[in-house]
């Protein structure tokens, strides 16, 4: 008697779709529909659609009704627009919460992204793609201004889709805790001008990374597609 091939999960099936996306199997602008999804994986159109919907929060996706579902288009120069965006508001963040962020809360982060914790692990970029984001929101949280917190929140969604790409090797998650444990002091000991500068140094770092990254990603996807 033969056991029933085990249906995929919500969770793996959106894994699966993430790295796709990511690694750029799934081309930018690409169209698919939930029927086709839920054909592909042999599930019901649910665990497709809450996937969907996990992705299009990541800024992954775009869900548009009668259309179908495009993987996110990459336009660098928009994304540029957004990081400026986003050194504004986390400078005004970090500034705030040099003022008005509980110590506690902020001993806990210079305790949390201290160095010495730091174990690297083949699969743990991943993980750090979340706390990294967390972290600059708790930041963002401890300023005290919520309308802050939710136009970081938007510009994050903007950007996710190339964020995600700056962890790609053990060098660029040990300098981001480095880089983290040095402005939860900054902010600890509220020295704010050396905090702003930090923080600003730090993202632009970063989006200097996922830029290469995402750019040389897409070269490679292009040669592969002329071969």
């Amino acid at each position: 008697m033969t056991s029933k091939k085990k249906k995929l999960t919500t969770p793996e099936i959106y894994q699966i779709l993430r790295e796709k996306i990511t690694n750029f199997e799934l081309y930018p602008g690409t169209r698919f529909t939930e029927s086709e999804l839920a054909e592909k994986f042999d599930v019901s159109r649910t665990p497709i659609r809450e996937a969907l919907k996990r992705l299009e929060v990541e800024g992954l996706v775009q869900i548009r009704p009668k259309q179908g579902c495009f993987v996110r288009t990459v336009d660098l120069e928009t994304i540029n627009n957004y990081y400026d965006v986003r050194v504004a508001l986390e400078t005004m963040a970090v500034e705030l919460a040099c003022s008005h962020m509980d110590s506690d809360k902020v001993e806990a982060l210079c305790d949390f992204w201290d160095p010495k914790n730091f174990v690297f692990k083949s699969n743990y970029a991943e993980q750090v793609r979340q706390m990294e984001e967390n972290f600059h929101l708790q930041i963002a949280e401890g300023s005290g201004n919520p309308v802050l917190v939710q136009l970081l929140h938007d510009v994050n969604d903007h950007i996710r889709i190339i964020r995600q790409l700056g962890f790609p090797d053990k060098h660029s998650v040990q300098e981001t805790y480095e880089d983290h444990f040095l402005i939860s002091n900054l902010i600890l000991a509220k020295k704010t001008s050396s905090a702003k500068k930090t923080m600003k140094e730090h993202i632009r770092k970063h989006q200097k990374i996922a830029s290469t990254v995402t750019l040389n990603q897409l070269e490679q996807h292009k040669k592969h597609l002329k071969l």
